[in-house]
């Protein structure tokens, strides 16, 4: 029977979409593992609630910003806005005109001088009993006649109505109606009779007197001075009042003799009466239909069209039927303001590690964003006009005070992103953001190490002309190029602010330097150098009381600079932080090898725990120090943790020998073969805590090769190099680089660097023989 041949073994061979498939898997896993591992950790959870508040203050602010007029009268408009909602508006020039012309036909008012209407009834009604002890023509007084007109019939006509020293009720009733029609038609003087028909539009008059406010027609006014148009007005007065000729001519003369104002002018009065009218004028309103330009592109927005675009923005946002569309544009503003804080939050996170594993700084970030843009917007609307200075400068601030703080990657990213938080905020375009992004970067570009104010002077500088120079270029792109003049002064104008904004950062920076190095626990180069100077008083007390600490700190430090160079680290920093690494030896400098000048050495004397404690106190001695001293955070971090947790070897070792000593002569006095009771490690370690910058990493391992290379009998670079290695290998094995960022490569080009510059300083020497040698050496020769 014929055997069936087998198949050969094959390998099981995954699809590719098998293997997709398991990639997404092992990616979904590692994801959520993030998350839960990131939702667990308690800054996270500060971070959420740091951020939701700066989402909440910031979109506030920019919502309330977006709603407000962002424009001033006199600018040549970019664009052009039409009316979204009809609405009406007050007319002021219109209504200001028709309360002028109430005003002007307001009544003038007069009130009545009681006096004069007295005296002239008195005279009167008196006339026929002067004129009834008077004969005849002849026997009266001239100036009498004269003033009366008398005649033969007027004096007869006039003494019929006086009889027993009584005058006829006739006489009396026509007195009294003269009188009466008299207040009806007001006398006035000449001025105030011109000041009427000039000063007054009205066709009426007010006559007031104590008890009565009466109307009457201009036309009835009548001038004193007049004298044809006075003896017309009052002989048709006395006629209308019933005198008869030949009496009604002497009653005539009367009035016209002497005549004296019968109204005076009230000017209060009237002035009341005109502010009456003017109020009692209602508003004029004009009707804006939807779709009306309420201003055009390329023209000069004036007052009146300022105050209908304000109209216009009440409306609408209080408008029942664009309620939504008012909220949409809110909404999507919280939407724009949530995004920028996760990009903000998301960057810091991800290449900030400074800022993600400390909240407070995290905090510190938002409270300085969100500030800088409220300044801006609550400048922007208070004086739009300064939009150039308002709008950029906060944007400018912002990235000055975090390169500063951080660095320059930090301080270009999150300018960036609030330079679109402003824009948004208060509806600018592309061009405004340009500008922007100039004084960011130019800004960035000069601040990358802060040694000398001049740098900083030099910042202010350099953004204030590129400001202005990029304000003039995006005014010749962006404006409508109509009336030059207009443009050029505006353009000039917005130059100058955009360019006074850059150096008020520069001069606000300078002066506030101390305080951002308090708020953000950073350093700046001017300070270093400060603290680099030998005559700093804590330099100064080291010299003296600690020499040989003085000079090993001089050597640790050249070794460190040069070390934190090669890995692009902070040089100055390590540098400064070296000179204060060993200042609590300053308290006891006799226990320390470097100080001691010959003799016995004190720690013969002590038991290997009391020189432990000498030993390590001074790190806690050091601390002491540069709290009362002051010195920055990032200094004090090189003194307490220069040390890291390292084991000090040579008292641990001497413990252990004197055990295992006590324990050997315990035995041979008979005693029990017990094991000696050893002494911890842990006992005999610093406290720590362990480097967490890089620049403290490299200062303990230059600070243990510098103190090493001492003890060496022939420090060849090869014996150097083989110590520096062994020492770097130690200290990464025994764990005192996990909290700080040092990579191997970077911890490779360290040590390289060290062995050169410590080979460098304890090179051989060539051997110079004494002159006695070199006599004997000539006498054998």
């Amino acid at each position: 029977m014929a055997k069936e041949p087998t198949k050969p073994a094959t390998r099981s061979v995954r699809s590719p979409r098998s293997r997709q498939a398991l990639l997404r898997r092992e990616h979904r896993a590692r994801t959520d593992a993030l998350i839960d591992q990131a939702f667990r950790s308690p800054g996270t959870v500060w971070a959420i609630l740091i951020w939701s508040l700066f989402i909440v203050v910031c979109g506030s602010v920019a919502a309330w910003t977006r709603m407000q007029p962002l424009v001033s009268v006199g600018r040549i408009m970019n664009s052009t806005h039409l009316a979204r909602v009809p609405f009406e508006v007050d007319d002021p020039a219109q209504t200001e005109a028709n309360r002028r012309q109430a005003r002007a036909l307001t009544p003038r008012v007069y009130y009545a001088a009681s006096n004069v209407f007295e005296s002239l009834r008195n005279s009167l009604e008196n006339l026929p009993k002067i004129l009834a002890s008077v004969e005849n023509l002849q026997s009266a007084p001239a100036d009498l006649t004269r003033q009366l007109e008398l005649t033969e019939a007027g004096l007869a006509a006039i003494r019929d109505q006086a009889s027993g020293g009584e005058v006829s009720s006739y006489w009396k009733r026509c007195s009294q109606q003269l009188v009466t029609l008299l207040a009806r038609r007001p006398l006035l003087d000449d001025a105030t009779y011109r000041a009427e028909f000039t000063e007054s539009s009205a066709r009426d008059v007010e006559l007031r007197s104590a008890d009565s406010r009466t109307l009457v027609q201009r036309d009835a006014v009548i001038n004193i001075k007049e004298e044809a148009q006075l003896k017309e007005a009052m002989t048709r007065l006395a006629g209308a009042a019933g005198f008869n000729e030949p009496a009604l001519r002497v009653v005539v003369s009367r009035l016209i003799t002497n005549p004296e104002p019968t109204y005076q002018y009230d000017d209060a009065a009237t002035n009341t009466a005109r502010s009456e009218r003017a109020a009692a004028v209602p508003p004029v309103r004009n009707r804006i239909v939807e779709g009306h330009p309420i201003f055009v592109r390329g023209k000069e927005l004036t007052p009146a069209a300022l105050e209908l675009y304000k109209a216009e923005l009440r409306t609408f946002q209080q408008s029942k039927e664009s309620a939504w569309k008012v909220w949409v544009r809110i909404a999507s503003i919280f939407g724009a303001v949530t995004a920028i804080a996760l990009a903000v939050a998301g960057y810091l996170t991800l290449f900030c590690p400074r800022v993600r594993r400390n909240p407070g700084r995290m905090a510190g970030i938002a409270a300085l964003l969100a500030g800088a843009l409220s300044i801006a917007c609550l400048g922007t609307v208070a004086e739009p006009q300064l939009l150039s200075l308002s709008a950029i400068a906060p944007t400018v601030f912002v990235a000055v005070i975090l390169v500063i703080a951080y660095d320059q990657r930090v301080a270009l990213a999150i300018g960036t992103l609030h330079g679109v938080l402003s824009c948004i905020a208060m509806d600018q375009p592309i061009g405004i953001y340009a500008l922007m992004l100039t004084g960011v970067s130019f800004a960035v570009l000069q601040l990358r190490e802060i040694r000398e104010r001049r740098g900083i002077i030099r910042m202010g500088l350099s953004a204030a002309t590129a400001l202005s120079v990029g304000t003039i270029l995006v005014a010749l792109i962006d404006r409508p190029i109509v009336a030059p003049g207009v443009l050029l002064r505006q353009t000039g104008v917005d130059a100058i602010l955009a360019g006074a904004g850059g150096l008020m950062v520069g001069v606000v920076t300078l002066s506030i330097i101390p305080l951002i190095e308090r708020l953000f626990g950073v350093t700046t180069g001017m300070t270093l150098i400060e603290l680099r100077d030998p005559k700093q008083p804590l330099l100064r007390q080291l010299q003296q009381l600690a020499p040989g600490t003085y000079n090993h700190s001089l050597n640790v430090a050249s070794i460190a600079e040069a070390a934190a160079d090669s890995i692009k680290a902070d040089a100055l920093l390590t540098y400064v932080g070296s000179l204060y690494h060993d200042i609590g030896k300053m308290n006891k400098p006799d226990y320390f090898v470097e100080n001691q000048s010959g003799g016995p050495n004190k720690h013969d004397k002590l038991s290997p725990a009391m020189s432990l404690l000498v030993i390590v106190g001074h790190v806690k001695d050091g601390m002491a120090m540069a709290e009362e001293f002051a010195l920055p955070r990032s200094i004090r971090h090189f003194i307490e943790a220069h040390h890291g947790t390292t084991l000090v070897e040579f008292f641990y070792n001497r413990a252990r020998r004197q055990a295992e000593k006590g324990a050997a002569e315990a035995k041979d006095q008979g005693g029990a073969g017990a094991e000696p009771e050893m002494p911890e490690e842990i006992e005999y370690r610093y406290p720590g805590p362990k480097p967490r910058t890089k620049e403290v990493a490299i200062l303990m391992l230059a600070d243990a090769v510098e103190s090493a290379t001492r003890t060496m009998v022939e420090p060849t670079p090869s014996r150097i190099d083989a110590l520096v290695r062994a020492m770097a290998n130690r200290r990464l094995m025994d764990g005192q680089f996990d909290e700080c960022d040092l990579t191997l490569r970077e911890l490779q080009t360290i040590t390289e660097s060290i062995s050169k510059s410590v080979a460098s300083i304890y090179h051989g020497r060539v051997f110079y023989p004494s002159t006695a040698s070199i006599t004997q050496e000539e006498k054998r020769a």
